[in-house]
């Protein structure tokens, strides 16, 4: 599966809560899995509803 995140958008957003607070490079790994686990689970729930659009109540 192609990368899904942003990096520097991350990165980002992250400054934007606390300029303050660094990220260490696996937490783009860690965040990545989480996010693809995430698509998984909302395909299925569409799947499951015989829907081949994914809603925001699939997530």
């Amino acid at each position: 599966m192609a990368e899904m995140i942003v990096k520097s958008k991350v990165k980002e957003a992250i400054k934007a809560i606390d300029p303050e607070m660094r990220v260490n490079p696996e937490f783009y790994d860690a965040l990545e899995a989480e996010l693809k686990v995430l698509v998984e689970k909302a395909v299925k729930r569409a799947k499951d509803e015989g829907k081949k659009t994914l809603y925001p109540r699939h997530v």
